[in-house]
């Protein structure tokens, strides 16, 4: 079964509280339906309500069971503005910035985050990605196992036997230009912490390179080879069940033949199901690539790294990816002791 079917049935068990930055956006508006009539929780739909409701009527969109929050006229704002004076106070903000600030919708949705009065936040259907990830940034804590916030992608394929079963997790796809051998460490440990968390399965982490288990001292194969060290004696210590090669090759990485042919043996060959990149350049156009040719699924991105689930959608999302990522970030804030409450499938 393909991934979003099975978080679906996840969050209908376990039902979420979604934030969509963007309420009258149309994709946003049919995510959310979606969402409702799904039984997957009450999604939270911001901006000016007549517009919200405008393009509700014109889309033909039932707005029962959503909750509409107009964040210039939120009887939040002074408390949100104080606590991100509060957030901010060193970095020089005044109180009247602050005002100023939480009336963007993206920042407002950060705070309801950041206060619990949303389970994930879901942002970037109509704003760039430095607008929509400014306030996450700025508000959201890292997790404690991590220095560095970066972002992944899901590639679902519907018949494809890959990864798990057809899911694999690519990091980093929208964050981190380059990454060093620490930031590429904090990049497989979260982005496998989340996969271990949607599929259940032991996450087999390959960190990706142009060449496998070279001898050769190039920097860039340098840099993936220590970060696959950093990033094994990392989880180790955490006692985090994960396996990760490095540096390999992606056809070696994912399909068993060609592992076998270029005799890499291990339980990452030809099985991994995340796949981390040794810069930004090489994991957008793989993902970008990989989803046009060949007709999968993609959702995201996906902060990785934060303390609270957030998703940062491509401006170019339909209304499937952005229910998808929605569904995402909906189960990373099930406790995964109510997700599964058994031990780790193999």
């Amino acid at each position: 079964m393909p991934l979003v079917p099975q978080l679906t049935e996840k969050l209908q068990r376990h039902p979420k509280r979604v934030v969509f930055s963007e309420g009258a956006d149309p994709r946003s508006l049919q995510a959310a339906r979606q969402w409702v009539t799904r039984r997957m929780g009450a999604p939270i739909l911001l901006g000016d309500r007549a517009e919200i409701k405008a393009a509700a009527v014109r889309l033909d969109i039932n707005l029962q069971g959503m909750r509409l929050i107009d964040p210039t006229r939120s009887e939040e704002l002074e408390r949100f503005a104080a606590r991100l004076l509060e957030i901010r106070r060193d970095k020089g903000m005044t109180l009247e910035e602050a005002r100023l600030a939480v009336r963007d919708a993206n920042t407002f949705a950060t705070l309801m985050l950041e206060a619990a009065q949303a389970d994930a936040l879901v942002a970037g259907a109509t704003v760039s990605a430095s607008g929509a990830l400014r306030p996450l940034f700025q508000i959201i804590p890292r997790l404690d196992q991590v220095q560095t916030v970066s972002s992944l992608m899901i590639l679902d394929f519907d018949e494809k036997k890959v990864g798990s079963g057809g899911s694999i997790f690519l990091a980093d796809c929208g964050v981190i230009p380059d990454p060093t051998a620490e930031q590429l460490c904090d990049i497989a440990i979260s982005t496998a912490m989340i996969a271990r968390h949607l599929t259940n399965e032991t996450p087999r982490v390959a960190m990706l390179s142009y060449a496998t288990h070279s001898p050769s001292n190039q920097p860039t194969l340098v840099k993936v080879r220590q970060a696959t060290a950093l990033a094994r004696a990392k989880a180790a210590a955490a006692k985090l069940e994960m396996e990760i090669d490095g540096e390999i090759q992606v056809d070696a990485a994912l399909d068993p033949l060609t592992a076998e042919t270029k005799k890499v043996s291990g339980p990452v060959a030809g099985r991994a199901n995340v796949l981390v990149f040794p810069d930004l350049n090489s994991g957008n156009i793989a993902f970008k690539l990989v989803q046009l040719l060949a007709g999968a699924n993609a959702f995201g991105q996906i902060l990785t790294g934060l303390s609270k689930p957030a998703a940062e959608i491509s401006r170019g999302s339909s209304a499937h990816d952005v229910f998808g990522a929605a569904a995402v970030v909906g189960c990373q804030a099930i406790d995964r002791r109510l997700l599964y409450g058994t031990p780790l499938r193999e």
